[in-house]
């Protein structure tokens, strides 16, 4: 018995040690939070176009209350290159119906022409609905 106490009590000086002497885990390097995204070339494409196409549908399909928060991109269709170093890109779209109906959509065509800017880096975007 007098064995078993002696044991137990270096056995609890031993580990009694290890705690006051452990290490505090390192601080993790907090990364940017950009490095964090997954983003695809259609997010990038959206991006740039989405300015204006969301003006023009304002304009073609009324206020901003009708068509200007209710209209949703779908998909790219087609992206095609031009020999003067422009995309047109198609996009479909859907936008709220004119019969102020909840739910109901009506689709519709919409082509973007992006074209590099020979004054300034910028992307010049000039859309066009069908």
């Amino acid at each position: 018995m007098k064995k078993m106490i002696v044991l137990f009590t270096i056995l609890l000086i031993f580990a009694t040690d290890n705690l006051v002497n452990a290490k505090p885990p390192e601080p993790k390097e907090i990364k940017p939070y950009a490095e964090d995204w997954y983003v695809t070339p259609e997010d990038i494409i959206r991006d740039i176009i989405f300015p204006a196409i969301d003006k023009r549908v304002i304009k073609e399909y009324g206020g901003k209350e009708a068509s200007g928060f209710g209209w949703q991109q779908r998909r790219i269709v087609n992206i095609v290159y031009n020999n003067n170093h422009s995309y047109d890109i198609s996009l479909r779209i859907q936008v709220p119906d004119s019969n102020n109906n909840p739910f109901e959509y009506t689709e519709d065509l919409v082509k973007v022409r992006v074209s590099p800017s020979c004054d300034s880096p910028k992307l010049d975007v000039v859309t066009a609905l069908r």
